[in-house]
């Protein structure tokens, strides 16, 4: 798979493709759309499934050195007005504050996110870490085969098996041809 291959499947998501063109207007340092609706997209096409199906929400990173709640909660608003038309969950997260919240969600210490590329590479589930940034930038630190393939294998990054294996579970009940390894 390579990244022009991903790219034109993530963007046949016609959410993803919008999103990616509002992006810039909220000016935000590091922005990616990440995650699931940029391999849901991949995995419904092998499926045969219209590309925005069973896509929960899309998720987008942005690294601003401003580690406060207040900084973060007023991208979260401009946001919310920017896509407010899409009928869709749009969730945004400061990376360089996910060390603050992480330990009460995940109950485990991690150390500051130097990036929002570092926390792209921190999803769960090694093929899911993808992000797409709005000038068409892909973002795959461990390569897009596993994902084009179907395989599920923990990432060595995110030690957290109770959670990996509700994401693989979740996965292998919506789209059954997928496989697990490590």
């Amino acid at each position: 798979m390579t990244p022009d291959a991903f790219r034109t499947l993530a963007l046949s998501n016609p959410i993803n493709a919008t999103i990616l063109g509002r992006l810039p207007a909220l000016g935000l340092e590091q922005a990616y759309l990440v995650a699931g609706c940029l391999y849901q997209a991949m995995w419904n096409a092998r499926d045969g499934r219209d590309p925005g199906w069973g896509v929960k929400d899309y998720d987008l990173f942005y690294y601003d050195p401003d580690t406060s709640w207040e900084a973060e909660d007023a991208v979260i608003r401009r946001a919310a007005a920017l896509f407010a038309d899409l009928g869709v969950e749009v969730e945004l997260r400061n990376q360089a504050r996910v060390h603050l919240w992480y330990p009460q969600r995940f109950g485990k210490v991690i150390p500051p996110l130097d990036s929002s590329r570092d926390g792209i590479a921190g999803f769960l589930v090694r093929c899911t870490c993808v992000g797409l940034s709005p000038v068409g930038e892909v973002v795959a630190p461990y390569g897009l085969e596993e994902l084009a393939a179907g395989i599920l294998s923990p990432n060595p990054r995110t030690d957290n098996p109770a959670q990996y294996r509700i994401k693989a579970d979740s996965y292998r009940a919506r789209w059954p041809w997928l496989v697990e390894r490590g």
